[in-house]
């Protein structure tokens, strides 16, 4: 009898290692993704990623707004009578009752070394910490968030990259080491190592005002944080009631008062009197401009002290 795979993922993160199984033959008998999304003014309606992909490979799809206490979805995948589901950025929990429909279980792809960084935003959270590494864990779901056991993991190294670039890296990653997964789930040849939960941190979901740029941080904790939340929600400070975001940036060298600019090239002095160099811009309300472009037309001169206000 052939095998029956459920796939659950949303962002562009899972396209990949969906687009990885169809195209080496697992047989996906069904896709869960979130329902598509109204933009900010209601004018348009987005579907995610997944369900697109989804749609471009003729595979079924599914979009409940939730799982929990749905009899509808429980006795649907009930009737699947799946051996196997795969998760990726779902961005639901997914009911204890609906993790044991599967024979051989949920295996889910989490964008870090586990037990480091469970939670929402992984990658944003180990670039703005400054880590060296980060990676790929290939773990069982469980009740608790992210804390079920881990049967392989694979690492890159983070040299400056940002969110964007990683997460691409990650995914890419993931959809060539999945397959053998898969076959190791299948065949009950994988081994699940139980957690240290002791060393257990958490990447909370990013909200907008963590962008903030204080200028008394030290220049590498600030571009910690123009790379981790690049492209959204974007690092930001506010100068004469607007709001100015940093997509990219580097370490420079000026010397001067924490806060000023010291260039006609939009040079801030940070902390620890390094400075940030920034070469792409977006004022509030208007595109992304590089800085040579943007300093054309802007009030921001040098010589001007940029608070944390």
């Amino acid at each position: 009898m052939p095998k029956r795979i459920i796939f659950m993922g949303t962002p562009m993160f899972a396209v990949p290692i969906l687009k990885s199984l169809y195209q080496n033959g697992y047989p996906v008998t069904c896709v869960y993704t979130q329902p598509p999304q109204r933009s900010k003014r209601g004018q348009k309606v987005n579907k995610s990623p997944v369900q697109g992909i989804a749609e471009t490979l003729n595979i079924e799809y599914r979009a409940p707004e939730t799982l929990k206490d749905n009899d509808e979805e429980f006795e649907y995948i009930k009737n699947l009578q799946a051996d196997l589901a795969v998760v990726v950025a779902y961005g639901q929990i997914i009911p204890k009752r609906i993790l044991d429909l599967t024979k051989k279980g949920f295996i889910n792809i989490h964008a870090s070394l586990l037990p480091k960084w469970r939670g929402a935003a992984p990658i944003q959270r180990s670039i703005m910490n400054l880590e060296k590494e980060t990676g790929i864990s290939m773990m069982k779901i469980s009740e608790e968030l992210d804390a079920g056991g881990v049967s392989n993991q694979y690492k890159i190294e983070l040299n400056g990259e940002n969110t964007e670039e990683v997460s691409e890296k990650l995914s890419f990653l993931a959809a060539e080491k999945i397959l053998d997964e898969i076959d190791d789930v299948l065949d009950d040849k994988a081994n699940f190592v139980e957690q240290n939960h002791s060393g257990a941190t958490y990447a909370p979901k990013i909200e907008k005002s963590e962008g903030r740029i204080n200028w008394n941080d030290s220049s590498d904790q600030i571009i910690g944080k123009v790379n981790g939340l690049y492209p959204v929600p974007g690092a930001w400070f506010n100068y004469a009631g607007e709001r100015y975001k940093i997509l990219k940036a580097k370490i420079g060298s000026a010397v001067g008062k924490v806060g000023e600019v010291t260039s006609d090239e939009l040079e801030v002095i940070c902390g620890d009197n390094k400075s940030l160099k920034i070469l792409e811009i977006q004022r509030q309300g208007k595109r992304v401009q590089s800085i040579n472009e943007f300093m054309l037309g802007s009030r921001i001169k040098k010589g001007i002290i940029l608070s944390n206000d």
